[in-house]
């Protein structure tokens, strides 16, 4: 898991140049366990670390470079949260 998620750490600083790597780290461990918990809680069948890590780099994909922006209340994420 350390290499899948320092993999997908240096992707997400590939599209976003405005975070730390430990931000990033903490970003993608964030939305890993988001995803899983999500899933679970909706009852859909466990679909292992390949479907998570698929989700994951969609995200990263499709937000990775704005999520320095990300405005949230959720306390999983609001120490990611930059100041303006």
């Amino acid at each position: 898991m350390e290499d899948r998620f320092d993999r997908l750490a240096r992707n997400l600083l590939d599209k976003n140049q405005n975070l730390t790597y430990e931000e990033a780290r903490s970003w993608i461990e964030g939305l890993w366990e988001d995803f899983e918990s999500t899933r679970a809680k909706a009852g859909y069948e466990y679909g292992g670390k390949n479907k998570t890590e698929e989700m994951v780099v969609q995200w990263i994909t499709s937000y990775g470079h704005k999520l320095h922006e990300y405005q949230t209340m959720n306390p999983k994420f609001k120490h990611l949260k930059k100041e303006q």
